[in-house]
């Protein structure tokens, strides 16, 4: 846990001592992200090949007197065999397999699997740096969609690289030429090999990145044997210091709407458990399978997205912490510290932490995806916390969303419920665009999801929506393009209501809903309380209460992220839940839920 760095640790512990201690729904007391364990040897395992960093590579792994090297018991092991790891620093890296093998400790001791080597070989310049030669660089270029006409002038082609460089642990902002060097920073010279740093390397410990990622489970033949289509089980490990992602799961994945079965089953049922994986230069890892599993793992530190699901079914997330992802502030990339691609179906993400991402999104359901459950997170301090696009089907029940500049936002998308979440200084947005399969930037995405005039039926019931006297912005958007503006005239929503919003009389906030499609300039108004929803149309917010009363008035101790009422919320004569609403929030069919996602 040492490396979640101070704040995310007293955050940590803070939310286990304060949070919700006698509810039925929100995110639990944790614990959260990896548990020390102590590993057993797994009792059907048909061979177990130890390994250590020292091992030798010609030593059988039968015992942990003869343990083999990593690589070595990769190429030997087979599914249904385990690989027990030694404790210590493993620098190695682009090991493929493709059977399905048990990854973990020996007992409890802490692996480690670096993808840097050590840089001891360093020349005094005159002009304050060191420099040092390096064989093993990463270059790279932007992605082709990557637009230098909108982002050139904000985000520095040299942050495209995949190296990097780390003193004592830190790791190293990179500089465009020798001159912006400093104590802090690293310049790369890729004509010449030539790596310079700032900082005194004397009596330091240097290292830079030297492998691509760790291990490759591939859907090729290797190692002589051909894919079982089994995924790994990996407990335990720590992977940090590569240059593009730790972890690759292969698989296809449809360029174009595909049925379901026709992908997902190259690897199926990956599991990742107690795994942390911190400081890739691009991704944590790339998951591909049916019948993947993330459940306390730590992913932090990451640049363009944290871990990427790419059209995978029956996938779950479960108490993991999200730290820390595009470090580098890169623009016009659409990070997110998790990312749920194409078509991926009945994805649950359930009591996770998604922290400090003031330049990322939170976890973003994209292109295609149906039927997710997002339930019980804890989303703070994010661009776009729960981001659902060109997608069918998504239930967001007993959440909890802090200082977000987008709490939920649903584009372009139909079918988004949103029951019983709790946003503090976050607006929920629902949007839809003229944005359609005909002359898209990214072709086929679109049609992937619902049809322009499809993009409705979503619920927005049993909220609680707070600000503080500093919150100038509304708490609920429902937005659509201009260029839709009689075109198309039904409101996104079906059902809007027993929703409490919560601000002071005094918010500098001009709106509390901004409503679309109206009558107002570019079919927009603005509306400052439920009640003017209601007399638009009716049928919302019939039961819907705005209160003007300050966060400190209404919550235990919002300054301690403590956010139970401490005063009666409840709505008069609240309409009945429905039964997979109601199953979520762990509530029994007689009680009447209060808005928010902590129910009493």
């Amino acid at each position: 846990m040492a490396l979640l760095g101070t704040f995310l640790t007293a955050w940590l512990a803070l939310i286990s001592a304060l949070a919700f201690p006698s509810l039925h729904a929100a995110p639990s007391r944790g614990p959260y992200g990896p548990l020390p364990q102590t590993y057993e040897l797994p009792k059907n395992a048909a061979h177990i090949h130890y390994v250590a960093p020292d091992g030798k590579p010609g030593a059988d792994g039968k015992t942990l007197a003869t343990a083999t090297a990593l690589d070595a018991a990769l190429a030997r092991a087979v599914t249904g065999d385990a690989i027990i790891l030694r404790g210590g620093i493993y620098r190695i890296g682009n090991l493929t397999f493709n059977q399905g093998i048990t990854f973990q400790p020996y007992a409890d001791e802490q692996p480690i699997l670096k993808g840097s080597f050590v840089a001891d070989k360093w020349t005094a310049q005159r002009n304050g740096l060191w420099r040092a030669k390096w064989a093993r660089l990463f270059p790279a270029q932007p992605a082709d969609w990557w637009q230098r006409d909108g982002e050139g002038r904000k985000t520095p082609p040299w942050l495209f690289n995949n190296d990097m460089v780390f003193i004592d642990g830190r790791l190293l902002k990179t500089a465009g030429w020798e001159g912006a060097v400093d104590q802090d920073s690293c310049y790369i010279d890729y004509e010449t090999g030539d790596v310079y740093i700032g900082a005194d390397p004397t009596n330091r410990i240097v290292e830079i990145t030297a492998f691509d990622n760790a291990l490759t489970r591939t859907i090729a033949a290797v190692h002589g044997k051909t894919s079982d289509r089994k995924g790994p089980v990996i407990r335990g490990l720590t992977f940090t210091q590569y240059a593009y992602r730790a972890i690759e799961i292969e698989g296809t994945e449809p360029e174009g709407p595909a049925e379901p079965g026709t992908y997902g089953r190259d690897v199926v049922g990956t599991t990742l458990e107690h795994v942390t994986i911190t400081h890739c230069s691009r991704v944590a890892g790339y998951f591909r399978g049916d019948g993947f599993t993330l459940r306390h793992c730590l992913i932090s530190d990451t640049s363009t997205e944290g871990i990427y699901i790419l059209s995978s079914s029956d996938c779950l997330l479960e108490k993991n912490i999200f730290a820390r992802n595009n470090i580098e502030q890169i623009t016009g990339y659409y990070p997110a510290a998790v990312k749920i691609f194409n078509q991926s179906h009945r994805v649950t993400c359930r009591d996770n932490l998604v922290l400090d991402q003031p330049h990322s999104n939170g976890i973003w359901y994209d292109v295609g995806n149906r039927d997710g459950v997002f339930v019980n997170n804890w989303i703070q301090d994010c661009e776009d916390g729960f981001f659902f696009e060109i997608s069918k089907g998504v239930l967001c029940v007993g959440n909890v969303f802090v200082n977000c500049h987008k709490g939920v936002r649903s584009l372009n998308s139909s079918g988004v419920r949103v029951y019983h979440n709790t946003f503090v200084n976050t607006v929920a947005s629902f949007e839809r665009t003229a944005r359609s399969a005909v002359a898209d930037h990214f072709g086929w995405h679109p049609a992937t999801g619902p049809d322009v005039d499809k993009r409705e039926g979503h619920e927005f019931v049993g909220n609680l929506l707070v600000a503080d006297a500093n919150f100038d912005r509304e708490l609920l958007r429902f937005e659509q393009a201009r260029s839709l503006c009689g075109k198309l005239t039904n409101p996104q929503a079906m059902r809007i209501d027993d929703n409490l919003y919560v601000r002071p009389s005094d918010s500098p906030a001009r709106a509390l809903i901004v409503w679309s499609p109206s009558e107002g300039k570019d079919c927009t108004v603005a509306l400052a309380s439920p009640a003017g929803l209601n007399q638009l149309h009716p049928q919302f917010e019939t039961r819907s209460r705005l209160l003007p009363l300050s966060p400190n008035a209404l919550f235990k101790s919002p300054d301690l992220q403590s956010y139970e009422p401490i005063r009666d919320i409840a709505l008069p004569d609240v309409a009945p839940l429905p039964g997979d609403v109601q199953k979520l929030l762990v509530l029994p069919k007689s009680s009447k839920p209060v808005p928010g996602a902590c129910q009493p």
